[in-house]
């Protein structure tokens, strides 16, 4: 949202190099085939060792055109989204060279009462059963961080569904987030996550070069709002769908319209993320996910309402986007500014 003029340019030193796996001269040529061990983990294939023919392997594989198709994650059917083919095939086969750390973006909606596959008779809630999916350990083992981790306290412009939480964790590599869908310890922990989530996104995000805190800017201790006990700070969190990269100037018109008003009420960036894509989802496409700090919740409800923030969203920000959301949350883990810049949080 906020500060001067927009960049999109991606973060220097990363590449962008997709491959994809053909059928080749088969009945259906140029039809990808998704690579396994995400859609099929524990079929006993290694991540290295993709088929040429989609029917080896037996059950292993069907042909897709690309798209959506429904999941299996850790040797399981999953309910809570669809698995995007080309961009798990971008995950799996991206080379080392090319490769590098990739931030998941996850948005969470949980089912009121937990609904395990096995039939068993736990009265927990969608939430506490996520909460015994943690994967802490398997994370762990392969290098990857939670950076950050928050609950929705109000959810504005988008409705449905109504997301509950917002993580991200960051992976040393993309090849690193395929791989551990095969680990035995990840596949244990799984079957929380599907009796909890009834709906997911989950992205696969780059950070973006951020713009500077113009000079002069107030500390949060001079800001009309403060962060209090009561109301501490929040992380606004954007998910934004552009209309088309045209429309993306209008964005920039109107970021720079909403900097006057909301740097002198507090607001600090922690990310911009580019969405390389959605590895699990619904069949919609995002752009960009921004992360925006304010001292307070008060502070930035007197942002929303300010009449000459109103009039640019009017006439540029509702230009240039397509679809998003827009979520107040309330971080418990808040480590992205970190672990994308090397450096302490400047809020």
């Amino acid at each position: 949202m906020i500060l001067p003029r927009e960049k999109y340019p991606n973060r220097p030193g990363i590449k962008h190099v997709s491959r994809k796996r053909s059928t080749g001269g088969l009945a259906h040529p140029g039809h990808t085939v998704f690579v396994h061990i995400y859609m099929y983990a524990g079929d006993g294939v290694s991540a290295g060792a993709m088929p040429a023919h989609p029917h080896e392997h037996g059950r292993l594989c069907d042909t897709f055109s690309g798209g959506m198709h429904m999941a299996k994650v850790a040797g399981q059917s999953v309910r809570y989204g669809q698995v995007n083919v080309e961009y798990g095939m971008k995950l799996a086969g991206t080379p080392p060279e090319d490769d590098g750390p990739i931030w998941m973006v996850n948005l969470m909606h949980y089912r009121d009462t937990a609904d395990y596959a096995d039939g068993r008779t736990d009265t927990i809630s969608g939430k506490e059963a996520d909460d015994r999916y943690t994967p802490l350990g398997p994370l762990a083992a392969i290098g990857a961080e939670p950076v950050f981790f928050a609950d929705v306290d109000t959810q504005f412009l988008n409705d449905t569904p109504a997301w509950h939480r917002v993580g991200i964790v960051k992976y040393p590599s993309r090849r690193s987030f395929i791989e551990m869908q095969q680990r035995p310890d990840f596949k244990e922990l799984h079957a929380h996550k599907e009796a909890g989530m009834a709906q997911t996104i989950v992205a696969g995000c780059l950070p973006m070069a951020l713009p500077s805190l113009p000079a002069g800017a107030p500390t949060w201790s001079e800001v009309p709002h403060p962060p209090t006990a009561d109301d501490p700070y929040v992380v606004v969190i954007h998910v934004i769908k552009f209309k088309d990269d045209e429309r993306r100037s209008e964005m920039a018109t109107y970021t720079d319209h909403a900097a006057n008003i909301a740097v002198p009420h507090g607001v600090r960036l922690a990310a911009w993320m580019q969405v390389e894509g959605t590895i699990m989802g619904d069949g919609r496409s995002w752009d960009q996910i921004r992360f925006n700090v304010f001292p307070s919740r008060e502070a930035f409800m007197k942002v929303v309402f300010d009449p000459d923030r109103l009039a640019a969203q009017a006439a540029h920000r509702e230009t240039a986007i397509a679809d998003t959301y827009t979520l107040i949350t309330r971080p418990t883990v808040d480590r992205l500014y970190e672990s994308i810049e090397g450096s302490p949080r400047p809020y």
